[in-house]
């Protein structure tokens, strides 16, 4: 794959954030099939992960795909299908490394290194493939009714331990004592709202040094560090709610935040790879303190 698949992303992103849109949230203002939201899957059903999920999605709302199910050219053959004439795929990336032999300057010894890369290879969603079996193109399950679903958001953040305390107007996490500050209740529009809010703040109280130890390098207020552990709260949040059927909320400082990010993204092509792969460790942290199924029959 070549090096300008960094650059190539982030001006994506940042275009769309130019535009005052953030393109995590745009799988949420689209006509998705039987309204469900969900995370941009394989063909086997397993979800995509950190930044092919942002690129999926992008890619399904640019091409108007109401489908999350994506398959490559070799995929879609073995399954008895075929991507029509004139379809254009989307590109998703893996990490991978090679070795290079590299001389010590100081002690002139050679040594193996390992360098990191990513490699692309391209998709299609099931609706620019013909004749596949029928469940690919058959609707994904119904949401849940919203008393369920809010239910499952509920259980999803009590399950994880962290202290949450309300009052005030002020939706933050405060590491001096570790603790999640939410407005009441009602002080939100919906139920939806105040879950996808404490989602974002979940994701922060995963950097504490007890769970991931995140440290973006956030010296201040407004920062390069702030602005990226911002962007992995967004990111992590717009993974969680896809996890629980939620919307995703917009927070009061929209046009600040995107501003601090634009100036991040445009200074580093790779800070949006960064803040994906972060805040998927985080949904899998959150994800990971939730009871097995033998434990929640038990």
């Amino acid at each position: 794959m070549r090096t300008d698949v960094y650059e190539r992303i982030t001006a994506q992103i940042v275009a769309d954030l130019e535009q005052g849109v953030r393109p995590w949230h745009k799988p949420w203002n689209a006509e998705h099939a039987a309204g469900r939201i969900t995370r941009p899957l394989r063909s086997n059903g397993i979800p995509y992960r950190g930044i092919n999920v942002l690129m999926l999605w992008a890619a399904a709302v640019g091409a108007g795909h109401a489908a999350p199910i994506w398959i490559t050219f070799k995929q879609a053959q073995e399954l008895g299908g075929h991507v029509r004439k004139g379809e254009r795929g989307s590109t998703v990336v893996y990490a991978s490394t090679f070795s290079r032999t590299e001389t010590d300057p100081d002690t002139g010894a050679e040594e193996e290194r390992d360098i990191p890369f990513l490699k692309g290879y391209t998709v299609f969603n099931v609706e620019q493939v013909d004749g596949l079996p029928k469940h690919f193109y058959g609707k994904p399950a119904s949401r849940l009714d919203p008393v369920q679903r809010i239910a499952t958001a509920e259980a999803f953040f009590a399950a994880t331990g962290a202290i949450i305390r309300h009052g005030g107007n002020m939706a933050a996490y405060r590491a001096v004592d570790d603790v999640i500050l939410m407005p009441p209740f009602e002080a939100f529009r919906d139920a939806e709202s105040y879950c996808a809010t404490l989602a974002h703040e979940a994701t922060h109280w995963t950097k504490h040094p007890d769970r991931l130890g995140r440290d973006l390098g956030r010296k201040r207020w407004g920062d390069e560090g702030y602005a990226m552990e911002e962007l992995v709260a967004e990111l992590g949040a717009a993974f969680v709610c896809a996890d629980l059927d939620l919307m995703p909320a917009t927070r009061e400082e929209h046009a600040s935040y995107i501003a601090s990010w634009l100036k991040v993204l445009k200074g580093d092509s790779r800070a949006i790879f960064t803040a994906a792969a972060h805040a998927q460790r985080a949904a899998d942290f959150l994800n990971g303190l939730q009871p097995h199924e033998t434990e929640a029959a038990a």
